[in-house]
């Protein structure tokens, strides 16, 4: 019987996959992603407040690909005219700016924010934003973010999970947590992570890479 390489590595990466796959369903686990406040420019605002032509300056690759937190950073103002200042900008630019903050921090601007998936923003919260150069005044585009998971088109099947579900998710931490309602991302382009905003790390006593558990 003559020996083919092809099909024995074919064979040998339908293993490893199957593998893979009996782990992630045998553990449920998923990594935490502590996510602080920051903001998504679009390229007319990343103009208003920088000047005509800039252009974002990464400095750290985020988990998910193609993302990254940048060296700018803007202060934002609500109604209450009390600044928080320092507000990290993320890449790449998008459609529409969002600004992307805590419950928290809703009480020191004094806006009241929905909960609300990344992109999302039609009818959200106005949002002042200044820069060096210029200000933004969005009339909708302050928002609270789901907790979510994101995972690959892979992980998702091996969970048994398609995009848009909702999960419960358990943080065996020394604050005993459950999450409910946590939304479910999947893409080809994704790597598996759960986002939660500071309000809910804290709550929970976790943090980034903290390992939490899909229980339903």
């Amino acid at each position: 019987m003559a020996y083919d390489a092809a099909l024995v590595a074919e064979i040998v990466n339908r293993v490893m996959n199957e593998c893979k796959n009996v782990t992630v369903q045998d553990n449920n686990l998923v990594p935490v992603g502590v996510s602080n406040r920051h903001i998504h420019l679009s390229a007319e605002h990343l103009e208003i407040l920088f000047g005509k032509g800039y252009q974002l300056t990464p400095i750290k690759d985020l988990s998910q690909p193609g993302q990254f937190a940048c060296k700018e950073q803007l202060t934002i103002i609500g109604p209450s005219l009390r600044a928080i200042e320092g507000v990290r900008v993320l890449g790449p630019v998008r459609k529409a700016s969002q600004v992307e903050i805590s419950r928290t921090d809703s009480f020191t601007l004094k806006v009241k924010p929905p909960v609300r998936e990344s992109g999302d923003i039609a009818g959200s919260a106005p949002i002042t934003i200044i820069g060096p150069k210029g200000t933004v005044n969005l009339t909708e585009g302050c928002i609270i973010a789901n907790r979510h998971i994101h995972m690959s088109e892979q992980e998702g099947a091996a969970f048994g999970l398609k995009d848009g579900d909702f999960v419960t998710v358990e943080a065996n931490s020394e604050r005993r947590t459950t999450f409910y309602d946590v939304q479910v991302r999947v893409n080809k382009a994704f790597s598996l992570e759960m986002h939660i905003d500071t309000d809910d790390a804290n709550a929970a006593g976790i943090g980034n890479g903290f390992k939490v558990k899909i229980i339903k």
